[in-house]
């Protein structure tokens, strides 16, 4: 086989305790387009994965009936894709084309996202193609309210895939819908029932720059009030802030990292589509608490509209304290916002 044109697509799946991940899982590396991946797995999730493990190729790599090779993390995870990727190159392993890691129950996705972004290494071999998270239909809003665990692992997500439809009623599917929808307004989703999902959805490369929910999000953002409780009590919104004049880049990006750096914690997920100064194209943004991606340019706008659109999924930030910091530093009057507290 040939060596990759460039950094292999790496696929992070989270979801709740009970939410269906390993099922959903299985179903994937059974489908033709993920047979040349490789997985990672924490100790108990390769448990649910025993009864596809063919044979061990290394101390930590085993080979599963799907052509997959699956491996679990049992220590630090830049550390176990360096060594997964270093065994690929020497033959120890087949070659894979992607990567997936699954994450525990009760994960925060951010420290992995921080891992991918700042390891060197990592950065020159992977690249973040896609995070999917799975909600429990029956559980989902119960959850939400319980454990601010699966409210981070929402904000993190461009893809959401709701488990267990065929259990849950259609009233409190399309509540939960609408809840995740004002949540990330940002975030496609899906479902699936015993883990059947169109395995394309999710191999589907470049959910990272999929903008074109951020205006549909806004107008459901808008309509539903989100305004979700954490048990500690503190108030979890996503807003858009929408610019029809292009951006200054330069100015943008310094703003956006002081803001990471003083309410890193609170901002659980920054996205956006830009137009900038001296551009006819756009530029995608993605941030998870203090780490700010690199941005990304496209090579067309996905619509008809040219202005920026930045969707914010913030614990106890304010839309209109937001905005306004963000147009005082570009230099950019509101007249809605003057005089605002």
């Amino acid at each position: 086989m040939e060596p990759e044109a460039g950094p292999l697509p790496l696929i992070v799946l989270t979801g709740f305790l009970g939410s269906g991940k390993t099922t959903l899982l299985r179903r994937l590396l059974a489908s033709t387009e993920f047979h040349d991946a490789a997985v990672l797995i924490n100790e108990f999730g390769a448990v649910g994965l025993d009864h596809l493990i063919v044979r061990n190729l290394t101390d930590s790599a085993v080979l599963l009936q799907s052509g997959c090779v699956c491996c679990s993390i049992r220590g630090d995870l830049s550390e176990a894709l360096m060594q997964l990727l270093t065994q690929r190159d020497r033959g120890e392993i087949p070659r894979f084309g992607r990567v997936i890691i699954e994450t525990t129950g009760l994960a925060d996705p951010s420290p992995i996202l921080a891992t991918l972004m700042c390891h060197p290494a990592l950065r020159h071999h992977l690249r973040l193609a896609k995070v999917a998270a799975t909600v429990d239909a029956v559980l989902g809003e119960a959850n939400l309210d319980r454990h601010p665990e699966l409210i981070k692992q929402i904000a993190a997500a461009d893809h959401l895939i709701l488990t267990k439809m065929d259990l849950a009623s259609r009233e409190s599917s399309e509540r939960l819908r609408r809840r995740l929808s004002a949540l990330n307004p940002a975030a496609a989703i899906d479902q699936a029932i015993y883990g059947r999902v169109d395995p394309s959805l999710i191999a589907r490369l470049g959910a990272r720059s999929a903008p074109t929910m951020v205006v549909a999000g806004e107008e459901a953002s808008a309509s539903f009030a989100p305004t979700h409780q954490r048990p500690a009590g503190q108030p979890v919104s996503s807003f858009v802030i929408t610019l029809s004049e292009p951006v200054d880049w330069a100015a943008f990006g310094l703003w956006l990292s002081l803001l990471a750096y003083k309410h890193g914690a609170a901002l659980l997920r920054v996205k956006g589509i830009l137009r900038v100064v001296g551009s006819d194209l756009p530029v995608l943004i993605h941030g998870v608490q203090h780490l700010i991606h690199l941005p990304e340019h496209l090579s067309a706008w996905p619509s008809e509209d040219r202005s920026s659109h930045v969707v914010f999924i913030a614990l106890g930030l304010e839309r209109q304290a937001v905005e306004r910091s963000l147009r005082k530093f570009l230099r950019l009057e509101n007249p809605a916002l003057r005089g605002a507290a």
